[in-house]
């Protein structure tokens, strides 16, 4: 009688467990997600016309002048494969990468002003990181300026726009977020 005692206290723990743990919890977090939806929803970014085209969290692609270039990403901004490259800075691959960076770079903003922004040369850990220096952003302002015709001053207030200050105003630096400063140069269309 004894060990049916205990399996019947046992799956009692295990129903209320599961009740507690596996509905009451998740609900629980889900309601307090709610306070901040945007978030909660994965910071979804809506084009003039509604459509969801991406997240204030990813980096994207953007081929052509007109546009502001993230960093470059090892898994090419794909989620599902997320990660850097791992290879050592000292290494002869990376070194080849880095040059090839550099070159194409000079090369398709001849008139930038200064060297190019470290942040422009390097992957980020995750290769989906959305977000460049300011220096590389306003690196970039002469190519998209001649591209789309806009007056220098016009971006660098979407730039400031789109730029979100370093974590506590003291840790990292200020980073432009490229996929919403795109989304923006997108609406002015």
């Amino acid at each position: 009688m004894s060990v049916f005692r205990q399996a019947l206290a046992g799956l009692r723990l295990l129903l209320v467990m599961t009740v507690l743990l596996g509905i009451g919890y998740p609900a629980v977090v889900t309601l307090a997600a709610q306070v901040y939806p945007a978030q909660a929803h994965g910071s979804r970014l809506v084009d003039a016309d509604g459509r969801v085209v991406g997240s204030a969290l990813l980096g994207q692609s953007f081929t052509g002048p007109q546009w502001f270039q993230p960093r470059p990403s090892a898994s090419d901004y794909s989620g599902q494969t997320s990660g850097g490259s791992n290879l050592s800075p000292a290494s002869a691959d990376q070194q080849r990468a880095r040059r090839q960076r550099l070159d194409a770079l000079r090369q398709a903003n001849p008139d930038a002003v200064g060297p190019v922004p470290e942040d422009a040369l390097t992957a980020s850990a995750s290769g989906l990181d959305p977000h460049i220096s300011v220096a590389y952003a306003r690196w970039q302002l002469p190519r998209v300026a001649a591209a789309r015709g806009v007056p220098a001053a016009e971006l660098e207030a979407m730039i400031a726009a789109a730029t979100e200050p370093a974590a506590l105003g003291y840790l990292g630096q200020d980073g432009v977020n490229v996929t919403r400063l795109n989304l923006a140069l997108a609406g002015r269309e």
